[in-house]
């Protein structure tokens, strides 16, 4: 026997098992299959992420290209209601381009990158279990950790790749007050929030069976995150440091350039990270730590009818997007009485609301604001309608069809989920945006008026509803095409006024055929003549769908 013996009575003290070398066996070969399983997918966000700042930043070289329009700039930027839905305000202090980018982008940024993590590590981990497709792997020569090891490296790959990105084409740019080392801070601060969420989403695969719950807990972190950064940035500055979208903002990006914030990034994103190992030694495979819940001895009435049973499973996504639209509008609200303040330097911005029209420059603000709510109720319905199709593949639809309930009832009822639930939300945003909306201006009549203006995009989101079934129906493999539609309205919607981008472009969207409320009059024809689409491709839609054979994975 050779080593230093142990004492009489004692054993070794045994190696913890998440952190044995054994337990990591085939993470690279699981690490190179994540990556080509993504292939399409990360490079898509990384590239729209890209593009997105990399535009911003030559708007703002343009917009205000004098220290008179920076300094009215900062005028605006120094409200209560501005900062937060910016930043701190010591960005404020030397308000170049660069600074620009860092205080009005980088809290907004922040989200859709946690956003890319964290739908990543559920997409390799909690959808991996809850396909069956784990267990299956587990078979094999793979470690307990391989599959969350894997899943959080392609999570590291693809925000470093972000932050290269971002680092090279700002540098690329020129534009004013951003330099190479700014540069890789602003990336290098994308990526250290990106490990930050992906590491919450290393626990939250933990706690729930379902990759739904799992995505919606950690998305609700970032939530969280974002309203302690904004209430810290508004008031108690303490506040903000409780939230990593805090602290990443207090580089202070092309102003100071500090770096130490990202070692606080760093360091939770480790812990999460680790956590995440821990508790997947504490349950089995397939299973959640939070236990199922007890259900009624009997189903409820609702749940025996099919809209009820579908509305049961939309309702947690429903319920995320009606709180996150009812926060839009009352933030978009609160800064409608100092449109006027904010846009009075900015030549082009005041060039597009001019072109919209209204009586007021409030007006046409909110009428622009409208197209942002709308895209992102458009949003809920592509997921809405094209919950079908994960039912389809993960095989629970074809044992409901096996009975005597009908493919048009049951396809016709998560349509019906999709265009009420969709509805709702643009009444809700449109009320929340109005009740700010007249606290802000004094205006009453605003409460009703932006609830109008809201609800008339309802017949563009039942046209994108019916895109969305219409692929389902006939061509099921390519239904995430509907997301064309929502992206599309974005950009000729919101960017396209202040781009200047020609009318037939924005023809080419449903939501550009809706009047633009409240600035605008109403017309009833185009509105009719979008319901009567989306009816006729929803009708395309089911007629094609009960032709087809069922597709399951």
């Amino acid at each position: 026997m050779t080593g230093t013996p142990t004492p009489l009575g004692t054993s070794p003290k045994p190696t913890p098992g998440w952190i044995r070398p054994a337990a990591f066996t085939g993470t690279g070969i699981l690490l190179r299959f994540g990556l080509r399983r993504d292939r399409v997918r990360l490079p898509v966000w990384l590239l729209a992420l890209t593009l997105g700042t990399l535009v911003t930043a030559a708007e703002y070289t343009t917009l205000y290209s004098t220290p008179e329009e920076r300094a009215a700039a900062v005028s605006s930027m120094d409200s209560p209601a501005a900062l937060a839905m910016t930043g701190p305000r010591a960005y404020l202090s030397d308000y170049t381009a660069g600074a620009m980018l860092g205080h009005q982008m980088l809290g907004f940024m922040a989200v859709l990158v946690g956003l890319m993590s964290v739908l990543t590590v559920t997409r390799h981990t909690r959808d991996e279990e809850e396909t069956g497709r784990a267990e299956l792997v587990r078979s094999t020569v793979v470690g307990h950790h391989a599959q969350l090891a894997a899943a959080l490296s392609v999570a590291v790959v693809a925000n470093l790749g972000l932050a290269l990105l971002l680092a090279l084409g700002l540098t690329a740019t020129g534009t004013d007050g951003v330099g190479p080392g700014g540069a890789l801070l602003y990336g290098l601060a994308h990526a250290a929030i990106g490990l930050v969420f992906a590491g919450v989403a290393a626990i939250t695969a933990q706690i729930t069976a379902h990759t739904r719950g799992a995505s919606g807990m950690a998305l609700a972190t970032i939530g969280a995150a974002y309203v302690l950064r904004a209430s810290g940035d508004v008031g108690q500055d303490a506040l903000s440091w409780l939230s990593p979208i805090g602290w990443i903002q207090r580089t202070y990006v092309f102003v100071d350039d500090r770096w130490w914030p990202l070692a606080l990034c760093l360091l939770l994103a480790a812990a999460t990270a680790a956590h995440g190992f821990v508790l997947s030694t504490r349950r089995d495979v397939g299973a959640g730590l939070r236990p199922a819940r007890l259900g009624r001895r009997t189903a409820s009435d609702a749940l025996t009818r099919p809209f009820g049973f579908a509305l049961r499973l939309h309702r947690a996504t429903l319920l995320g997007f009606a709180a996150g639209l009812c926060l839009m509008g009352v933030m978009y609200g609160s800064i409608l009485g100092q449109a006027a303040d904010m846009v009075a330097s900015v030549e082009q911005l005041q060039e597009a609301l001019e072109d919209i029209g209204g009586a007021s420059l409030a007006e046409s603000f909110a009428s622009m604001v409208m197209v942002v709510v709308a895209v992102v109720a458009a949003v809920y319905v592509v997921m809405a309608a094209l919950r079908p199709r994960a039912e389809e593949s993960a095989g629970r639809a074809e044992p409901l069809l096996a009975t005597g309930l009908s493919r048009n009832r049951w396809l016709g009822s998560h349509i019906a989920v999709a265009l009420t639930g969709g509805t709702a939300l643009l009444v809700l945003a449109g009320l929340c945006f109005g009740i700010s909306g007249a606290a802000s201006t004094g205006d009453a009549s605003l409460v009703l008026e932006l609830t109008g203006a809201a609800t008339a995009y309802a017949p563009a989101l039942w046209v994108t509803v019916g895109v969305a079934v219409l692929l389902f129906g006939w061509v099921p493999r390519a239904g995430t095409a509907a997301w064309i539609v929502p992206v599309y309205a974005f950009l000729v919607g919101y960017l396209g006024p202040i781009l200047q981008l020609p009318d037939r472009l924005t023809n080419l969207s449903p939501f550009g055929h809706v009047p633009r409320l409240p600035a605008a009059g109403m017309t009833w024809t185009p509105l009719l003549l979008l319901t009567a689409v989306a009816a006729g491709l929803i009708a395309l839609g089911l007629a094609g769908f009960r032709r087809r054979d069922l597709e399951t994975k």
